[in-house]
């Protein structure tokens, strides 16, 4: 009989405990499920023999019972804000307050703060000021550096510098969390930590960076721009030999929007490599140092993370509050794999989960999907295989040196990389046996595919077919983004002529088959080099092509991407050449506007805006004319 992990003072009695070695505080409420950060984290340290406790979404407008219910833990506090940025699911891109949260139960807003990373961490050290804070997840792991904050317009220091957090975990952090418990378990300080990779902690800058207290001993920072094997030698036989490059310091990004840039520059392509160097950047009179992260995992890793005791269910404390949103979405789909190698501008899935595909074994994969239809209430309908990418899975380079050398953004874009191994095969199998097994009726692919990883000769395009046919809803989802190829340049997305060759493969496939399925795509406005042209273009593109769009979004700048960074700097980080970027709200909100070209009340603000633009031509394009009177 399997157990969910306590949340309640009550279950750590029944247990038998005196004390919590690890107490984990998210913003989310508990599912025990693998596609949740603190479920991971809390089943592979109890996995290790650690007792663990979670404070799901704990009140931090009281007096702060909620975080004192376990006592002081052991060895130390983990901290994320949850699964989400706690600003991006707070807020819409027009910076206005969402009335839902779809990970907490019911639906419910108002259970978590703005920058709950922060506001967690204050108030723990303010309860246990001795007890080590490690803060984690996707809030922590984006804001690791300097970085561009949308809320509240501004640059803000790394989170390290604004919280008080002992360190940070940054990435998928299962092994670092495990490394970061056993070094406490041997009653070391938690500055022995310093040496693990994938971490990042603050230091003073006075005496350089030279430290006897197991922090970067016998290392040189050296210039930006520069690599230099500056012999790392750590007490703990962890980072080694390892690069290090001062990136320009918080004051100077401050005041020179082209030094940022120019870190950026340097941040992504060290995050793109698979040995990358270890990155400092002053704050004032402190350093903020940033290890090189953990090599990718392999597949007996990952096999053994998803091959945890989860209960697969949110906590019953939950039952009388109504169903999780976020959990009743993938309750019944299954994740093969970890990793981007796309590169898209706008994602941040390769800087948190990296550029490398780390895939699950086909074992399982099944193992998971007999597990899902041995629940009472499966009806037989799996709603997803695949993961960010619905088609990566087992796809790596053909010769890992070559891959280790490497410094592109993506394996894919501008040009398929030679030494990729892109064949599609072994998933098109995958999904047969899936779909063949005796309790599953239906089985969809719900991950959005990446079509420009098709060729005619790595089964690409019989991957596809074999998923409108098969693996279809009736409405398969793309994301060309945009239409404009100057737009979809700075997007890092591949030419719209890509889409137009899949939706007339789409419409050849559902043709010969008799069958009404509809290819929806994917589109953001306001992106870093979109015009109210650029807009227009693709509202007449899409009346042209028959569409009515649904799928659509403005853009959003989150910390760590390439267009955050375009969007703050007016600077192409690559390039370090301008580019035009769309801030005012009205001229947002006008270009967001060219999406609904088809809705009649919406066409006479649409012809005033491109009249006042001296677009006229595109009023006569869109076929919204007739009523438009100077």
């Amino acid at each position: 009989m399997g157990h969910f992990l306590p949340i309640t003072l009550e279950e750590v009695k029944r247990l038998g405990w005196e004390q919590v070695d690890v107490v984990l505080v998210t913003g989310d409420a508990y599912v025990d499920h693998p596609s949740f950060g603190t479920a991971v984290i809390g089943r592979t340290l109890e996995a290790a023999g650690y007792r663990v406790a979670i404070i799901p979404q704990p009140n931090w407008r009281d007096d702060l019972r909620d975080f004192r219910k376990f006592g002081r833990p052991r060895l130390f506090f983990g901290v994320t804000s949850g699964a989400m940025d706690s600003m991006v699911n707070h807020y819409t891109a027009a910076r206005r307050l969402r009335h839902d949260d779809a990970y907490t139960p019911g639906g419910q807003f108002g259970f978590r703060p703005d920058r709950a990373t922060y506001v967690y961490t204050r108030i723990l050290k303010q309860i246990y000021p001795d007890v080590p804070v490690v803060i984690a997840g996707i809030e922590a792991s984006m804001r690791r550096l300097a970085h561009y904050d949308y809320w509240d317009d501004k640059l803000f220091p790394s989170i390290l510098i604004d919280t008080p957090a002992d360190l940070l975990n940054y990435g998928m952090g299962e092994r670092t969390t495990l490394k970061i418990a056993r070094v406490l378990d041997e009653g070391r300080g938690i500055e022995a930590c310093y040496g693990l990779p994938q971490v990042a902690y603050t230091m003073g800058s006075d005496g350089g960076v030279n430290r006897s207290d197991g922090g970067v001993m016998g290392t040189n920072v050296i210039g930006l721009h520069s690599l230099n094997d500056s012999g790392v030698n750590r007490s703990d036989g962890e980072v080694k030999g390892t690069n290090v490059i001062e990136l320009h310091s918080f004051e100077e990004c401050q005041m020179s929007k082209r030094a940022e840039a120019e870190n950026y520059q340097i941040i992504e392509r060290e995050s793109n490599k698979i040995e990358c160097a270890m990155l400092v950047q002053r704050h004032g009179d402190r350093l903020v140092v940033v290890n090189p992260p953990e090599p990718p995992m392999t597949t007996e890793e990952i096999d053994a993370s998803f091959d945890l005791p989860y209960m697969r269910l949110p906590h019953p404390k939950y039952k009388k509050r109504g169903p999780i949103p976020a959990f009743e979405m993938i309750r019944w789909s299954v994740n093969t794999h970890r990793g981007c190698f796309g590169g898209c501008s706008f994602c941040t899935i390769s800087a948190h989960q990296g550029k490398q595909i780390a895939s699950r074994s086909e074992e399982s994969i099944l193992n998971e999907v007999n597990l899902i239809t041995q629940d009472p209430e499966f009806h037989g309908v799996l709603t997803d295989l695949g993961g960010p990418s619905a088609n990566m899975w087992r796809m790596k380079g053909k010769n890992q040196e070559l891959c280790r050398k490497c410094t592109r953004y993506s394996c894919s874009m501008p040009t398929m990389c030679k030494n990729l191994d892109s064949d599609h095969r072994a998933m098109s199998l995958l999904l047969k046996k899936v779909a063949t097994h005796p309790k599953v009726k239906h089985l969809y692919v719900g991950s959005g595919i990446r079509c420009d990883l098709f060729t005619e000769g790595n089964g690409g395009w019989q991957y596809f077919r074999e998923v409108v046919l098969h693996h279809t809803s009736g409405r398969l989802k793309v994301a060309p983004e945009h239409t404009s190829e100057k737009v979809l340049k700075t997007m890092r997305k591949p030419s719209f002529t890509l889409f137009e060759e899949t939706k007339r493969r789409f419409d050849e496939i559902c043709k010969q088959a008799d069958l009404r399925y509809q290819l929806i795509p994917y589109f953001i406005s306001s992106h870093p080099g979109c015009r109210l042209q650029d807009m227009a273009e693709l509202a007449v593109k899409m009346k042209h092509m028959g569409y009515r769009l649904e799928q659509i979004q403005d853009f959003t700048p989150t910390p760590m991407t390439l267009s955050t960074e375009m969007y703050y700097t007016g600077i192409d980080p690559t390039t370090m050449e301008p580019v035009y970027v769309a801030r005012h709200p009205n001229e947002k909100q006008q270009q967001r506007q060219m999406f609904f070209f088809y809705k009649r009340e919406v066409q006479p603000a649409i012809r005033q805006i491109l009249h006042n633009a001296h677009l006229d031509r595109y009023i006569k394009l869109l076929g919204i004319e007739s009523k438009f009177k100077k």
